[in-house]
């Protein structure tokens, strides 16, 4: 059997921007802003002031109470995200042959930090016997197995910020293995507490900005940090042949993927972005593609001054000076702000959406060139192009480094 073509029969999405793809990927074409004041936390003390929400969440509209007492946030948005996906896939593989990949940063901070305020509340160490499973983040991968009686392999990949990326390119490789027919690959995160927004001040990794307008403005030349997010994401990939054989509706096609480190530094890019390069150039090399042949790039673009910088310098250095500023690029975060580990699944969407509809979606909020970043990045209106092929890069805190390419399925 052949199990090199990977194809996606099923998509899953819940976001600032809404709830469901349809709704998700409607704001972000139409130039929604996911960003807003930040209600989850009292943020007084800090200087961060807004955050990408998943505003008029209840998690018993869609999950049962149960449930939805036993498990964190991040797993919720997990559940949801893969639910969608499935009920799109309609997958009817055998349940042994159906595995799952999860991807998130930080899994159950939520609970984690709730856990520690409620202890140093109360003086007692009592906690619900629930509190370990609710934090461990496999536990994600867990009830998306529980929920649908899925038997096959379960995996969950912690490489912060790229996490959502790599679940989908594990998934791709369990399946080229044979190990699977189908995989469910998913990225969730909630990481809106005290405690990381005092973390990541204190790493000087967010923006300060009080307007939701100027705080995500991905390559803008007064870009000054990141926006946290929330959210989840998921995708049905299967082998051709297993799609092939029950006649499913096939999204697109996965065609690349790669992961490389910068081994330079914890938090801080390598300046020549030697990393960014290596995944973009070895994403292209596996799908057997020339960067011509790339109609959109879906950046990374968090939002920070050097890292928007250095991931700007890497795609010239891929694709040529000229090339380059010819490709459209956007970030997707100037609306939904970073969502971590949820971000690479996410943004996988908003590539297949873009091939599926011909519409390139903006980088919302920029208004001033940076010298430094001089590329093409569709700023604030979403623009109507033939996409047949795109990439997606996601890169993280550890120089991880991931680059995903998707096609029109042909």
């Amino acid at each position: 059997m052949d199990n090199n073509r990977i194809v996606v029969t099923g998509m899953g999405a819940i976001t600032p921007l809404g709830i469901g793809v349809s709704s998700y990927w409607k704001n972000l074409y139409q130039g929604k802003n996911g960003i807003a004041a930040l209600s989850r936390f009292d943020s007084k003390e800090l200087q961060v002031k807004v955050a990408a929400e998943v505003r008029d969440f209840s998690p018993l509209d869609f999950l049962p109470r149960k449930l939805v007492n036993n498990t964190d946030i991040f797993m919720q948005f997990a559940l949801i995200a893969a639910e969608e996906a499935l009920e799109q896939s309609n997958l009817t593989a055998k349940p042994e042959r159906i595995g799952i990949v999860l991807g998130t940063a930080l899994g159950g901070i939520s609970t984690m930090a709730a856990n520690q305020e409620q202890l140093s509340g109360s003086g007692r160490y009592r906690l619900s016997p629930h509190s370990v499973p609710k934090m461990l983040s496999n536990i994600g991968a867990a009830q998306i197995a529980i929920a649908h009686q899925l038997q096959g392999p379960s995996l969950t990949v912690s490489t912060a910020c790229s996490a959502g990326a790599d679940a989908i390119g594990m998934a791709a490789m369990l399946l080229k293995a044979g190990q699977a027919d189908a995989v469910v690959a998913v990225g969730a995160e909630s990481i809106l507490t005290g405690l990381m927004a005092a973390g990541l001040s204190a790493a000087r990794a967010l923006s300060t900005q009080e307007d939701p307008q100027k705080a995500s403005r991905p390559f803008d030349l007064n870009r000054d940090g990141f926006v946290m997010g929330e959210g989840g994401g998921a995708v049905v990939l299967e082998t051709l042949a297993s799609a092939q054989k029950r006649d499913a509706p096939i999204k697109a096609e996965l065609l690349g993927y790669a992961n490389c480190s910068d081994a330079y530094h914890v938090t801080s890019p390598e300046p020549s972005g030697r990393g960014e390069i290596l995944a973009i150039q070895q994403a292209l090399d596996q799908a057997g593609l020339t960067p011509s042949q790339i109609d959109y790039i879906n950046a990374h673009g968090t939002s920070t001054k050097v890292g928007d910088e250095i991931e700007t310098k890497a795609l010239k250095a891929v694709f040529g000076e000229e090339m380059a500023k010819q490709v459209p690029v956007s970030s997707t975060k100037g609306a939904t702000g970073h969502l971590m580990g949820a971000g690479g699944v996410t943004e996988f969407i908003a590539c297949i959406q873009a091939i599926r509809e011909g519409t390139i979606p903006p980088t919302l909020h920029y208004q001033h060139q940076d010298p430094n970043c001089d590329l093409d990045y569709v700023p604030n209106e979403s623009r109507k192009k033939q996409v047949t092929i795109a990439m997606s890069n996601s890169f993280g805190f550890g120089g991880q480094n991931t680059s995903l390419i998707v096609s029109k399925y042909q």
